[in-house]
């Protein structure tokens, strides 16, 4: 089916808003369309407004319009109808239809609540403290575990990780805090600019999803001042910080729950204080766990004093963090669909919502990243989160076009247009500022490492390094990705660091490689997506701003194949074209371009 080219990009090229003004413009071919119109529906009804042509941009045709945006809600949506010759075209945040496309689809802007413009900027690093990096010899380390917990199972540096039926969450392998501080100088070398933590507060077990103790960095990592002079040295290196939080559930060790009932927690106490802040039946010791897990006992956020500890009063854990004198950067909140009130999450998106105010009443700036292993949709429409781990809208599909497993490591098999469809249909659904603050990742602590699932095939990872750094979205690498760690379900994916293979690594100098590119061109931060190319196996795709743009080529088959590049589509005036990965490509730059690829290989085009 031929349509007609047409393209919005809600970057600053086609799109200009304030309180009580939106802006669109349209770029299409030099079509004499009969009628161009944007459609709004400002108090629920169908209403189009004319588009008038404006100019040129190369070989294409501007429009432009404006209208008010919503003012009884927060989003705003608009489609775009164009009518020629008893045809009418639709373009929405997927691209062109032929008919009216549901509204879910619709270009979506948020004028009331933004995220933070620097998290497109970054390249994020994530650490799982207690096997990055230790400070202290085995022995100490030894030593200081058996001070503080004589169950824990203490393992020398790299040894194998042990699963969780047996000793894997017991196991500890003596990363801290002053080992991060140790290697900021190795961080800053490879090009990160942000650092993710996963939980550092006071907790039992190595991954410290299950808190003791809010407020308390856990002592086997260090102390709070000894945080406080991390987070110096890390904004002194300019890099950024977010902290994983779990008020979801506690541990069945803190002291509201107290399980071992050594003082006057709710387990075993109906007249405790803090019964409520579980879900109990009635009187008995039967309660709600997180996913029916008896030691992650689940909050109930219906609770004030629970309320008022989290997130709503001045002394709350989520604000005393973004003070000083640890200033933390954002909170990346674990299982954040799930709390609320009962085993349902009632009321979840008023609590979002709350989390978000408590965050930003403090730092305007700081960052509110959601976990969500599928679609987030719902929680990214600007008023609850600024972005989500990108799981669904990223990793799924990048995993099953590349790797051909799910997230349940099931077998699938989709082509290059199943895998863009994926893709388009995830980023339509939210608007495009928050598509900007997703966080993308190929791997993470909860799943296999990427390089496992590919069995280290290089030309595989390098193509995925390519969707990582180039896509949509925010990068960030799991600790160790960057010099080939390998690891299958987790907790194999939790090991060591090979801090001794760091010189010998094959991979550290391409990881660099792309975080280099990542950080110099302005397009790949926020850029608008054009898609050039889509086959079975090829796609190309540009990231567009102002007068620059980012082509990516990627051929997964075997075999050598020729991607033709519209490149008039772009509606640039191009003056250079430098090759990215390939300083001795020479480039012909004109409006349509075969471009010959590699079998498994990428391109990346720079164009001024």
């Amino acid at each position: 089916m031929n349509l007609p080219f047409i393209f919005h990009s809600q970057t600053i090229d086609g799109l200009a808003f304030n309180d009580e003004q939106v802006t669109v413009r349209l770029k299409t071919e030099t079509l004499d369309f009969d009628s161009v119109y944007v459609r709004i529906e400002p108090d629920n009804e169908e209403y189009l407004v004319d588009m008038a042509q404006v100019g040129t941009a190369g070989e294409l045709l501007l429009w432009e319009a404006s209208f008010r945006p919503n003012q009884d809600r927060d989003v705003t949506h608009y489609v775009f109808k164009l009518l020629k010759d008893g045809q009418q075209y639709w373009l929405d945040a997927r691209g062109v239809q032929k008919r009216i496309p549901p509204k879910e689809f619709h270009f979506k802007l948020n004028v009331n609540h933004q995220p933070p413009s620097w998290v497109q900027e970054q390249v994020f690093y994530q650490i799982f403290p207690d096997r990055f990096s230790a400070s202290k010899s085995e022995s100490d380390i030894r030593h200081a575990y058996a001070q503080y917990d004589s169950a824990s199972i203490v393992k020398p540096w790299g040894d194998a990780v042990g699963s969780h039926q047996n000793t894997g969450a017991r196991e500890f392998f003596g990363g801290d805090l002053k080992g991060v501080e140790q290697k900021l100088d190795y961080l800053e070398q490879l090009g990160v600019t942000a650092l993710y933590f996963n939980p550092i507060f006071s907790s039992p077990s190595n991954h410290k999803y299950d808190t003791t103790d809010y407020f308390t960095v856990d002592p086997m990592f260090g102390t709070n001042d000894q945080f406080a002079e991390l987070c110096e040295k890390i904004r002194g290196k300019n890099m950024k910080i977010v902290l994983d939080a779990v008020f979801n559930h506690t541990s069945v060790h803190h002291p509201w729950f107290d399980i071992q009932q050594k003082g006057e927690g709710a387990y075993g106490n109906p007249q405790s204080k803090f019964r409520d802040y579980y879900f109990f039946e009635g009187e008995t010791n039967h309660y709600i766990g997180w996913k029916g897990i008896g030691n992650l006992p689940v909050l109930n956020f219906e609770n004030e004093q629970v309320r008022d500890y989290i997130y709503q009063s001045e002394e709350s854990v989520i604000k005393y963090w973004l003070k000083p004198p640890y200033l933390v950067d954002g909170w990346r909140f674990d299982v954040i669909h799930m709390l609320g009130e009962g085993d349902g999450a009632k009321n979840n998106a008023h609590y979002v919502a709350a989390f978000r105010h408590a965050t930003k009443s403090v730092n305007p700036n700081a960052y509110v990243l959601g976990e969500h292993f599928f679609e987030a949709t719902q929680w990214l429409q600007g008023d609850q989160e600024d972005g989500a781990m990108n799981y669904y809208g990223f990793a799924h599909p990048v995993r099953a076009f590349i790797a051909r497993q799910d997230i349940m490591y099931d077998p699938i098999n989709i082509d290059g247009l199943e895998f863009k469809a994926w893709l388009d249909e995830a980023r339509a659904k939210i608007p495009f500022s928050n598509q900007l603050s997703q966080l993308n990742q190929l791997d993470s602590h909860d799943t296999a490492r990427f390089i496992t699932l590919v069995d280290g095939d290089k030309r595989k990872m390098n193509i995925a390094l390519a969707m990582l750094m180039t896509y949509v979205g925010t990068p960030c690498i799991y600790y160790g990705s960057e010099v080939g760690l390998e690891g299958g379900l987790d907790p194999d994916n939790r090991r060591c660091f090979p801090w001794n293979e760091i010189e010998s690594s094959q991979w550290l100098s391409l990881y660099q490689q792309w975080i280099k590119i990542r950080k110099q061109c302005k397009p790949l931060q926020s850029g608008c997506i054009q898609w050039l190319h889509c086959t079975n196996n090829q796609l190309a795709y540009a990231r567009v701003l102002g007068r620059e743009a980012v082509v990516v080529m990627i051929n997964l088959s075997g075999n050598e194949c020729s991607i033709d590049l519209p490149m008039w589509q772009l509606g640039l005036e191009v003056s250079q074209v430098i090759s990215l990965l390939d300083d001795t490509e020479q480039v012909d730059y004109k409006g349509h371009i075969s471009v010959n690829m590699s079998a498994q290989s990428c391109k990346l085009w720079r164009l001024k």
